[in-house]
């Protein structure tokens, strides 16, 4: 199982699954980071927080411990 938070500047990815639950599932699925979709890691913080990606069309800027619980490959 890999995360984004693994994932390396310039990789593109795509969500296997969103693990978490209630609101903070919640949050990040209404970002667009939803199951199938790609997200390009374009840079990262650094002391590694947060991470700012690219998902449908938009930069995210997201907290480690939200990049932490979606699982990509």
């Amino acid at each position: 199982m890999k995360t984004l938070r693994e994932s390396k500047i310039g990789e593109t990815v795509k969500v296997v699954k969103i693990h978490g639950e209630g609101a903070v599932k919640r949050r990040i699925m209404d970002m667009g980071v939803t199951k199938g979709v790609e997200i390009y890691v374009r840079k990262v913080a650094p002391l590694g927080d947060p991470i700012e990606v690219t998902v449908r069309g938009y930069e995210l800027s997201l907290r480690k411990a939200d990049s932490e619980i979606i699982e990509v490959e």
